[in-house]
């Protein structure tokens, strides 16, 4: 049983990660069980390239984000588990949280947060019901969102990035993830609002 698990290893989903695994010193988060599906064959980062996000050298490459940031978790936090090659293809309410069932393999967790893309292809069954036009993007694309309120689907139900219904910048995914992963660290801290620095 995890207690969360990250869908997508993307700038959302891996600033989520990044975030819960580095609250591990503490108290409330020390023995808590934290995975991410870092399945990646269609993400937006694929094709693209920073000139205008800052800390990132211009020319940066989606691609190499990708790549950086699973090796800068596995160093920084290597009690997050990446489960990789893995396509999440199914999300179940049970009475002790959720199943997820991939191509693979059945996992347990209390939480999830679902950080994919936000094109019309999502194929997760389960999620069905939340899935409505994006309210950030131009109709002709047919981007979706999963409807929200402040990033919750539903108790223990989160999403992340553009598929919250936020636009394709780098940096408000990056965010979206980080606010979902303080999100969770208040709920596991008892309500008081939490996050996470390191300083020099």
């Amino acid at each position: 049983m995890y207690d969360v698990l990250v869908v997508g290893g993307g700038a959302a989903g891996m600033s989520c990660a990044l975030v819960l695994g580095s609250a591990s010193q503490k108290s409330f988060a020390v023995d808590k069980h934290i995975g991410i599906f870092t399945h990646q064959k269609t993400s937006h980062l694929q094709s693209a390239l920073f000139n205008n996000v800052l800390g990132l050298d211009p020319g940066t490459t989606g691609l190499s984000i990708l790549e950086k940031g699973k090796t800068q978790l596995a160093s920084q936090y290597p009690h997050v588990d990446q489960i990789d090659a893995e396509k999440v293809c199914e999300i179940s309410r049970i009475s002790s949280g959720f199943s997820i069932t991939t191509n693979k393999n059945s996992y347990t967790t209390k939480i999830v947060v679902v950080a994919v893309g936000y094109t019309n292809l999502i194929t997760i069954k389960g999620l069905e019901q939340y899935i409505k036009p994006h309210p950030r993007t131009a109709t002709e694309k047919q981007r979706v969102w999963l409807k929200n309120d402040d990033h919750l689907i539903e108790k223990g139900l989160y999403v992340a990035g553009t598929l919250a219904g936020w636009r394709s910048q780098f940096a408000m995914a990056s965010g979206s993830g980080a606010h979902v992963a303080t999100d969770i660290l208040t709920l596991w801290n008892n309500g008081k609002q939490t996050k996470i620095h390191d300083k020099v």
